[in-house]
């Protein structure tokens, strides 16, 4: 059965990034099985602010940039719509959609969701590095970036969706940081280069990513290519900043400078 086969204690999957889908048990829910274009957003939107409750009015926002007069009567046949899908995944436990004073909930007896996986990940991957523990560190970072990778809801522009696009295109970044700092340690260079340079290429204000890639550079022997890095950055902030590097990213080159 699916879940078992993915080995969830609780059997529920949840993925939000890519393609929307639920998994449980030997039951799958597709995109295409959640009530159309609206009863996707209204599960993925409570889904990501799950278990928290959610305002009438801001769910109205969520789905509608132009709610129409009935948005009462068009939420709550979305709202029946999505109870009757969740209905047929024979969760043995309390599930659906809630409501309570004027606020709606998406309960599920602890599901994995890959939205908080690839969060949690991302923040193990990073406290496995500070420790040297180079293994759990590359392993992590390896979830969280194939999670945050995938493409969240690509065909819709509301603003919540930008801002958790915003929030998995930051996991990314962080986690091939994270590689990329394995790979200098394993004197994998090629590795850490590729991974720092989609970093630097995704953002170029991003310090770190400057900070990795020159190190990445100098550990492979490349001196010469890690200083051009930095004056590349340097004159990225003052010609559109007005400003220099911090002073971790100058050390970074001094020391590489000095070597």
């Amino acid at each position: 059965m699916l879940a078992k086969r993915c080995g969830t204690t609780n059997g529920i999957r949840v993925y939000l990034c890519g393609s929307v889908a639920i998994e449980s048990a030997d039951r799958l829910v597709r995109d295409g099985d959640l009530g159309g274009r609206q009863g996707r957003l209204l599960f993925v939107f409570l889904m990501s602010r799950a278990p928290q409750p959610v305002a009438k009015a801001e769910l109205v926002r969520a789905l509608w940039q132009d709610p129409p007069p009935s948005s009462d009567t068009a939420l709550n046949a979305i709202v029946s719509k999505l109870r009757r899908v969740l209905r047929n995944l024979e969760i043995d436990a309390p599930h659906g959609v809630c409501t309570d004073v004027g606020t709606y909930r998406l309960a599920l007896p602890s599901p994995w969701v890959d939205l908080e996986v690839a969060r949690t990940a991302a923040d193990r991957a990073e406290g496995a590095l500070r420790r040297g523990e180079l293994c759990a560190a590359w392993a992590d970072a390896n979830v969280a970036a194939t999670i945050a990778q995938q493409p969240f809801l690509p065909d819709e522009s509301r603003a919540w969706v930008r801002r958790q696009r915003d929030v998995l295109s930051r996991v990314w970044r962080r986690s091939l940081l994270v590689l990329s700092d394995v790979s200098t340690k394993n004197n994998e260079h090629e590795l850490a280069v590729h991974y720092a340079s989609q970093v630097a290429e995704a953002e170029p204000f991003d310090e770190l990513a400057c900070q990795a890639l020159m190190r990445a550079h100098a550990t492979a022997g490349n001196r010469a290519e890690a200083l051009r890095v930095y004056a590349k950055c340097r004159k990225l902030f003052r010609d559109e900043l007005g400003t220099e590097p911090s002073e971790k990213t100058a050390g970074v080159f001094l020391s590489i400078l000095k070597s």
